[in-house]
């Protein structure tokens, strides 16, 4: 049973009223906006002039060059295509490595849509994915920041990722998976194609080489940070972790050829199967430029959040936050209706519109009135996806 909702209230307070039992940890909202007018605005302000020297940088703030702009292309609020166009102008090297780093949000996304949830398994090497345990020691100022910033705002700058990635499997011998399932929970750009790619890449599970987090990082990217540690002359990262080798695995043969791309890719043309009723969004496509939407401007649009989903992933109330605020900016524009149940359902039972998304649960849909293509930056080849290099050479 779908139930209706209204999203006319604050949104911290449709969270208490509607989402008892559904989100993890405190309630709260980032202070990174939901929603198409916000997804815009970061847009229409985006320089990324000096971001090849700066995307790295994590202390203090004002010297980041990161874009911030990942919540919004995560759900389609900007395409990647889009944000791709828009730094043209931008200074050669700066452009060329912020559209390297587009590149590899779409060979993520190829990544996961052609072998799916094969993604939660060690790709290429043998790299701890199970251990239980707690991988991040928030003893260490530099951890505790990065974990805090994590839970507050539902977003980090792609370095500290790789530092917590590191400290969980590679320091702390602590399984990989459990250490993604974490991050994912908070990420409000939290999809699972870039994060467990990024944790099998870090790891090693990817490469063969895990990253190696020590001191020399923090004392490079946020200087002053280790004066302020109280183990500061005691630190149990001074030194990079010692090297180890990986074990190979065979080379699944997904990696190295697609047999379906069709599949993969999802439709190049509309399928219409009925007369829609009404536009289905979905997680992966929430924006005003969605295919499904822009084809039906006078039908009401839908979203429904999964009850079940929600129940077991048990996201941060920053993520339902950004969902929502979301949802409130469209429908300002879009008669909208919004529910808590099963989308699956609701397709069942009503003629929809929805643009395919590359993610392995788009399956359970069945009965579909209209299905539009995804908005591929690249269309996705029959070539090799076992590295990111690999999958850029194919033509």
């Amino acid at each position: 049973m779908n139930k209706a909702l209204s999203i006319d209230a604050p949104v911290r307070e449709i969270i208490e009223r509607d989402f008892k039992g559904l989100y993890s940890g405190e309630l709260g909202l980032s202070p990174i906006k939901g929603g198409q007018s916000a997804a815009n605005d970061a847009l229409a302000t985006l320089d990324i002039t000096g971001y090849a020297n700066a995307r790295s940088e994590v202390l203090p703030k004002s010297r980041r060059g990161a874009s911030v702009l990942s919540p919004y292309i995560r759900h389609n609020l900007l395409t990647l295509d889009q944000v791709y166009r828009a730094v043209k102008t931008a200074p050669y090297k700066d452009r060329e490595k912020f559209r390297d780093e587009l590149y590899w949000q779409e060979y993520a996304r190829h990544l996961y849509a052609r072998i799916g949830t094969r993604l939660f398994e060690n790709l290429r090497f043998e790299a701890n994915s199970t251990t239980q345990g707690d991988g991040w020691n928030r003893d260490m100022l530099c951890v505790d920041e990065v974990v805090a910033e994590l839970e507050a705002d539902g977003w980090l700058v792609n370095q500290t990722r790789m530092w917590l990635a590191s400290h969980w499997t590679v320091r702390n011998d602590v399984g990989w998976l459990h250490g993604q399932e974490r991050m994912y929970r908070e990420l409000i750009d939290g999809s699972r194609a870039a994060n467990l790619l990024g944790w099998q890449w870090t790891v090693g599970a990817g490469t063969g080489k895990p990253y190696g987090f020590a001191r020399w990082q923090v004392e490079k990217r946020a200087p002053g940070l280790c004066g302020q540690c109280p183990l500061v002359n005691a630190c149990p990262i001074q030194e990079f972790p010692e090297e180890v080798s990986l074990n190979r695995l065979d080379v699944d043969s997904l990696l190295e050829r697609d047999p379906d791309p069709e599949k993969t890719s999802g439709p190049r043309a509309v399928i219409k199967n009925d007369a829609p009723k009404f536009v289905l969004l979905t997680i992966d496509s929430m924006g005003d430029s969605d295919p499904a939407l822009l084809a039906h401007p006078d039908l009401p649009a839908v979203f429904v959040f999964n009850d079940d989903a929600l129940r077991k992933l048990q996201l941060s109330s920053r993520r339902l936050g950004f969902y929502l605020e979301t949802l409130q900016d469209l429908a300002e524009r879009r008669e909208l209706q919004v529910y808590l149940g099963d989308p699956y359902q609701f397709a069942k039972d009503n003629p929809v519109s929805v643009t395919f998304a590359p993610i392995p649960s788009f399956k359970k849909f069945h009965g579909l009135a209209e299905i539009h293509p995804y908005p591929w930056l690249q269309q996705p080849h029959t070539g090799s996806v076992k590295s990111f290099s690999s999958w850029r050479k194919f033509k």
